[in-house]
């Protein structure tokens, strides 16, 4: 061994900006995502490149002298630059990705169409790493550590991270609380890393056995009509009207699809012949006969209904009253079909169709009490839910609500006939079944994904959304069910293989050896399912502890993750029972702060969510520092726009002992149009490196005034380093809290400079000096935006500061509350009695000049004032020159400039400079996207010619919707 404490790769350098192309690559189109993407959904995976670099870079040593010596033959040793070549070589990134993105930039730019994907090489997880570099990458290790390092994974989720370990032939432990997530861990992990390819076959042919069974118990129930094939069957929810008892189906609109040309709706009539109609019955209208205006009408929206019989609102409280008491139906209201000839279309539902549903409601009262004694069906109630997540309100009770009743039968049939293969496939194969079964069971998660009352219609897409196109549990008002007896399993099982096999063939071909292919990379995977506050590991044993934890209160995993659990518990709980021994998944020990565990607790709910999840997090980072070598390194991944959620990681590692090392900013995260912009989602994910941290025992007390000045330059070194590498906006801030972290573990413990209230020391929050390192990535934006470091004035500072960091008119309300406390000690009350923001349940929204104007007695506020003598800040001139262009017309603008000479100010021409580069300069369809941002545009052209004006982006179409296979990946 080289060292007792050996300096690692990721220590001193990541390629931030090719693993952020990289990541974004990998999760830019749906049809391309990894196959581990698709064999299971989980929220939050990571990017398989950027887990496969933290994880090597983590046990890679830093370059040195004596390596290049002690392998004198390896060429990617013999310097640094060709070993850190090497690195990205290891992770799949065979080109040069910053010059890829340049050259299709460009292209676009110019309307230019590439051949090929104008990288010149495959996405990095698609690229099988040559047995060469492995043999060479685990001699390496070897001499560095003694042996081949051992990764876990603590939290491990969806896989990404020890997927990307043991496809390099690491010895992997991947470790998470939730069943669910420990199974996709078996299932993505460990069976392909030991079975591989070999296991495909297998489950082919069991599964076609296991596909025809359902199916012949099935298809009486999903007759096929006139040699079509149905695509879907579309629904809408209906509660009776509470003033004519008649049915109210609860249609946003009435569409089926948009497309010129092949355009198609329902109408829907309430009557017959003149005679009224118990419940509306539909038509199918399709191109030139749709009525446009009638189609884009519904009978409901923003939580409210129409009754299309006397034109009157049915509230919300209504319409949640009338699900919890057993009122709401579900009613068929189109039928997407595929003809013989292949042509897709609508037809509208038929007495064969309605035949079919009632016999299937029928043969599912018949069996549904049997199936719940027999433990075929779940029985468990749905707990209490956070509020974004709480469906309660519109009856859903137990979780079989959550389907149909002819959904609920096809799910029933799935785990009965499951469960009577189980026998078959163990005489036949042997000690090979456990796998071969653990496979076939992920078709049901795949089903329930994809069929229930929460999956929908997209009609702009022309196919069916899944229940998770978010992470949460949202209501639907019309949804979409799979036709269950021929397609449903049969797609299923199709998505099993490909996904299985996808992942088996990136394994197999990776390691394979020149001299003998069929000598497989030997690969050694351990899956826990517990608390990762006590994992079933020695002392001492882990190299590299390489996690990415819960993030916070972005995803309640076991929340969502319970609608698989309850009916998993009856098919992969029959193989792995220690995984689903509970009737719910473990939301007690699970690491996240979630409300809904204290909402008992009036407004300390929130307080003891935050330290209910710090508590946690420092038992996890404390087990890390157990299992952790001396020598060894803990990566931590995390991704959180919320200061809170700093604090609580920053306090949970300074607490059981880890000092930063370094971090590093990885734009991980795909934008999908400018409405993702929009949320102000954390785009990068912030690599925080950390060592155990020694004993400093007889040490002076350390104060934050001590190190204040650190804290500032360490942040301001970050923040200018990064925005090189395209760090912007939310994900600048992001980027200095791990070098004020790392400045504080270094000193631990550390006090703040203002004692308790009985006058005693107080430990510091990170939150004290993370708001340090505001203060200085504020000053340095600024000085960006308007060419100089000047300050202009608080309320004008914070506009510039808010359009820079979120790119957007809404912004949520705590990130607000910190950027107004850093541009001047303002608070949201202050900003919004300045009519500069509104607030708005849990955001902050910014005003349009039109919305400042100040009348009356409030002529003398803050405000747009186009009668004002003067103005005490600078924004309120800007936005009043701004609403005077858009209501009088430039020259009345250009009037009011020259009345108060602001074509010669300073500060005014500082603060237009600023706005044009913080607000975003972008058009759809010919149209400013923010209107403010095309009037500076013309008032800059005409009057202030020596305001450099940045190019504006042509957005052809707004995305509104993600694709839901990268929810399926997150």
């Amino acid at each position: 061994m080289s060292s007792t404490k050996p300096r690692v790769l990721i220590e001193d350098w990541l390629p931030v900006a090719e693993l952020g192309i990289e990541s974004r690559r990998e999760r830019g189109a749906a049809s391309a995502l990894p196959p581990l993407s698709f064999l299971h959904i989980w929220w939050a995976r990571r990017p398989l490149v950027a887990s496969a670099a933290v994880a090597l870079a983590g046990v890679l040593p830093a370059w040195s002298d004596e390596l290049a010596e002690t392998f004198p033959d390896a060429a990617e040793l013999q310097n640094e630059a060709a070993y850190r070549r090497w690195l990205l070589h290891l992770v799949g990134i065979w080109g040069d990705p910053v010059y890829g993105r340049k050259v299709i930039d460009a292209a676009n730019a110019a309307g230019v169409k590439l051949e090929g994907n104008g990288y010149g090489y495959k996405q990095a997880f698609r690229n099988p790493i040559p047995r060469k570099d492995i043999d060479l990458l685990h001699a390496v290790l070897i001499h560095t550590w003694g042996k081949l390092p051992m990764l876990a994974d603590p939290t491990a989720g969806g896989g990404s991270i020890p997927w990307a370990a043991s496809r390099l032939g690491l010895p992997v432990v991947a470790n998470d609380l939730n069943g669910v997530a420990a199974s996709v861990l078996k299932a993505g992990v460990e069976i392909p890393a030991t079975k591989g390819l070999d296991l495909v076959p297998e489950l082919e042919k069991w599964g076609q056995v296991l596909v025809k069974r359902v199916e012949s118990r099935l298809k009486e129930y999903f007759p096929l009509q006139g040699g079509e094939s149905v695509i879907a069957y579309i629904w809408a929810n209906a509660i009776p009207c509470p003033r004519t008892g008649r049915s109210v189906p609860l249609l946003p609109d009435k569409w089926l699809r948009k497309t010129t040309g092949k355009e198609a709706a329902v109408r829907m009539l309430t009557e017959y012949d003149g005679v009224a109609l118990p419940e509306p019955i539909f038509e199918v209208v399709l191109g030139r006969d749709v009525d446009k205006t009638d189609a884009s009408t519904g009978t409901t929206a923003r939580g409210k209904a129409i009754s299309p019989y006397d034109n009157l609102v049915i509230d919300g409280d209504c319409i949640k009253k009338a699900a919890q008491v057993g009122q709401m139906k579900q009613v068929l209201y189109a039928v997407a079909i595929r003809k013989p000839s292949g042509e897709r279309t609508f037809r509208a539902p038929n007495q064969i169709d309605l035949d079919a549903i009632a016999a299937a409601e029928a043969k599912y009262a018949e069996v549904k009490d049997l199936w719940i004694a027999t433990g075929i069906l779940p029985s468990e109630a749905i707990p209490d839910l956070i509020p974004k997540h709480e469906i309660r309100p519109y009856g859903f009770t137990y979780w079989t609500d959550m389907f149909t009743r002819r959904q609920a039968l096809v799910q029933g049939v799935f785990v009965e006939e499951f469960a009577s293969l189980e026998a078959e496939v163990r005489e036949a194969l042997g000690e090979d079944a456990t796998d071969v079964l653990f496979q076939l069971a992920l078709m049901q998660g795949k089903a329930l994904n994809w069929n229930s009352r929460m999956s929908s219609w997209d009609v702009s897409r022309q196919k069916m959304r899944s229940v998770f196109d978010r992470h949460d549990f949202s209501f639907k008002w019309t949804f979409a069910e799979f036709e269950g007896a021929r397609a449903l399993f049969s797609w299923c099982l199709n998505q099993l293989t490909d996904a299985y096999g996808g992942i088996a063939r990136l394994l197999d071909e990776t390691g394979v050896s020149l001299a003998d292919v069929n000598n497989r990379l030997p690969r050694q995977v351990t899956i826990l399912q517990g608390s990762g506050a006590s994992l079933a590991l020695p002392d001492g044993v882990v190299t590299h502890v390489c996690m990415d934890p819960p993030y916070y209160d972005n995803v309640m995993y076991a929340e969502l993750a319970d609608y698989f659990y309850v009916w998993e518990r009856r098919t992969l709980g029959r193989l792995v029972p220690d995984y689903f021994h509970d009737d719910l998944t473990d939301k007690d020990n699970e690491a996240v702060a979630n409300i809904a565990r204290f909402l008992t607790m009036g407004k300390r709910r929130q307080e003891l969510a935050d330290l209910d999840y710090e508590t946690k997090m420092t038992s996890i980072f404390a087990e890390c520092r157990r299992v952790l070598a001396s020598d060894g390194v803990l990566s931590v991944m995390f991704t959180h726009k919320k200061a809170n959620a700093w604090d609580t990681l920053g306090m949970g590692l300074l607490q059981a002992g880890f000092t930063i090392e370094t971090s590093w900013p990885v734009n991980t995260e795909t934008a999908v149009g400018l409405n993702i912009r929009a949320l102000n989602s954390a785009q990068s994910t912030i690599m925080l490196v950390c060592r155990k941290r020694e004993d400093r025992e007889g040490v002076a007390k350390v104060y934050l005034d001590d190190i204040e000045q650190d804290v500032r330059r360490a942040a301001r070194d970050a923040a200018m380093r990064f925005q090189h590498d395209g760090i912007e906006g939310v994900d600048l801030l992001l980027s200095t809290y791990g070098p004020t972290l790392s400045v504080i573990s270094q000193s631990w413990p550390v006090y703040s400079s203002t004692p308790d209230e009985d006058g005693r020391d107080e430990l510091l929050r990170p939150e004290e000096a993370l708001a340090l390192a505001r203060e200085e990535i504020v000053e340095l934006r600024r000085s960006r935006l308007v060419g100089k470091a000047a300050k202009v004035d608080t309320l004008t500072d914070f506009v510039l500061l808010a359009w820079d960091t979120f790119a957007a008119r809404e912004f949520p309300f705590d990130t607000a509350r910190l950027l107004a406390l850093a541009v001047g000690g303002l608070d949201v009350d202050d900003l919004e009695r300045a009519k500069v923001v509104s607030k708005s349940s849990g955001k902050v929204i910014l005003l349009t000049p039109s919305e400042r104007v100040r009348r009356g007695s409030d002529s003398h506020a803050p405000g747009v004032r186009p009668e004002a003598a003067s103005f005490d800040y600078i924004i309120d001139a800007v936005d009043t020159a701004l609403y005077i262009a858009e209501h009088d017309g430039m020259p009345a603008a250009k009037r009011f400039l020259d009345k108060h000479g602001y074509t010669n100010d300073a500060g005014f021409i500082s603060t237009l400079r600023g706005l044009v580069n913080a607000m975003p300069r972008a058009k759809a369809k010919g149209e400013w996207v923010v209107p403010e941002a095309g009037n500076l545009d013309t008032l800059c052209t005409l009057y202030f010619p020596d305001v450099p004006l940045p190019e504006a982006t042509d957005v052809a179409t707004l995305v509104e919707d993600k694709p839901e296979a990268l929810f399926e990946m997150e």
